[in-house]
């Protein structure tokens, strides 16, 4: 595509004279205006690449309309010419935004060599521009963020796997954020626009699941009052999630297989095929092969929607990626700054509960912490040397659960009590002052 040259001077002779030995270059579409007001005319119905203009002209000078383009079309690059060029002007020109500047009389071929070096600036930028946001798009998808090796292997996967109608199992511990890639595959797929529908096959009982998703006729089961179409009809032409594959039920294994192979479903208590339209994705944190050993999981299942597996590595196996998704997660509170010592803190944590945990815990420290998140407002476990599980101030979690709100009063009042002053009380407990007056403010201790 041509670049596009605004040629703007006075004298209208120079104007035709830039033009006709521009537009020798097959690449440059050149237009000229004879004011500044002509000019801004012009390039409120055009963009321009770049604009040519004379510094002494009137009513509007060259300066002046140097300024208007910067500020109403910031993107247009600027080559003052000039025969009264000073160090002032010079100065003046470069500050208010000039690419650069030619001194009246110049060559022809040293005003094409200037005009070549701003159009070859811009392509650089343009470019860099580009790759930036290939860069971006690569380090992040969907809400999932992640610039190592392994997880620009994943985002591969799901490029290479969104366009075709493949099934998908997608396996990794929990938290690792297996609904977020299969959400990422539909949305870059040609069903973007159509259903989709997500459903966890271990948070139902098996009566209730099997209604769910196959639907049932009314008179079905007790309570059946009208028809229900199921998660497959309701997914038609889009696409059915379901997480926790392993925990489907042996018998309705069978049921899926079925659907599956003939693309139809049929309700509970029916006996009509109803043709179906579904991509399927699938996601388990279990070992499928071992489960098929136990025959626990049916093998024929197995191969049937392990046709494009991807796996996603653990927290601990790509620790380069935890700043990025500390940033990620901290922009949800833009009054609030997080230590480099935190943020060294939560690298050297192995995450048992994987990006769900990184999460809980940033969100924790963010609302109990100040304006700055320290290394010890991170509720990481007490001690890090070979614990994974959290651990209450008590040091043991109460298999009934426990309101922590209570338990920091607690430990605020017992070290007022112990500490002759309030800022040994802070040391004590590992926090400022000032955050130990606002949890006394909290909670109303005086």
């Amino acid at each position: 595509m041509a670049a596009s040259i605004l040629v703007v001077d006075n004298e209208q002779r120079m104007c035709m004279l830039i033009k006709g030995t521009l537009e020798l270059e097959q690449d440059l579409s050149v237009d000229v205006a004879f004011s500044g007001r002509e000019a801004l005319t012009l390039m409120a119905a055009k963009k321009y690449d770049v604009v040519l203009t004379d510094l002494r002209m009137t009513p509007m000078d060259g300066m002046t309309l140097l300024k208007t383009i910067k500020e109403q079309y910031p993107g247009t690059e600027i080559l003052l010419m000039t025969a009264y060029a000073s160090q002032e002007t010079a100065v003046e020109a470069m500050q208010a935004g000039a690419f650069d500047y030619l001194i009246k009389p110049f060559s022809m071929d040293e005003l094409l060599l200037r005009v070549r070096r701003i159009l070859k600036q811009r392509r650089l930028e343009k470019e860099n521009a580009r790759l930036k946001e290939r860069q971006k798009q690569a380090y992040s998808m969907s809400g999932i963020v992640g610039k190592s090796k392994t997880m620009r292997q994943v985002f591969d996967m799901i490029h290479r796997v969104a366009e075709k109608e493949a099934t998908v199992l997608i396996r990794g511990e929990s938290g690792t954020g297996k609904e977020l890639i299969a959400r990422a595959i539909h949305e870059h797929s040609p069903r973007k626009d159509k259903p989709w529908i997500a459903i966890n096959c271990a948070a139902l009982p098996e009566t209730l699941l099997e209604s769910e998703l196959f639907g049932y006729e009314k008179g079905a089961f007790t309570g059946a009052t009208e028809a229900k179409p199921g998660l497959f009809e309701r997914a038609d032409r889009g696409t059915l999630f379901l997480d926790e594959i392993g925990d489907l039920p042996l018998s309705l294994q069978s049921k899926l297989l079925r659907v599956l192979q003939n693309r139809e479903v049929v309700h509970l208590g029916g006996h009509k095929p109803i043709p179906i339209d579904v991509r399927l994705i699938t996601a388990t944190h279990q070992n499928l092969e071992e489960m098929i050993e136990q025959q626990i999981f049916r093998s024929d299942l197995y191969y049937r929607i392990n046709l494009f597996p991807i796996t996603l590595p653990p927290l601990r196996e790509r620790k380069e990626d935890i700043p990025e998704l500390i940033e990620f997660f901290m922009a949800d509170y833009p009054d609030k700054i997080i230590r480099p010592q935190a943020k060294l803190k939560l690298m050297q944590y192995d995450f048992p509960g994987n990006i769900r945990e990184l999460q809980n815990i940033i969100e924790r420290a963010a609302i109990m912490s100040e304006d700055i998140i320290e290394d010890i407002d991170l509720p990481l476990p007490a001690a890090q040397q070979g614990k994974t599980e959290p651990s209450s101030p008590g040091g043991v979690l109460p298999a009934e659960g426990l309101v922590l709100d209570d338990h920091l009063k607690q430990l605020l009042q017992e070290a007022l009590q112990r500490a002759p002053n309030k800022t040994e009380a802070a040391r004590l407990l590992g926090i400022t002052r000032r955050r130990l007056y606002s949890m006394m403010e909290k909670f109303k201790i005086s």
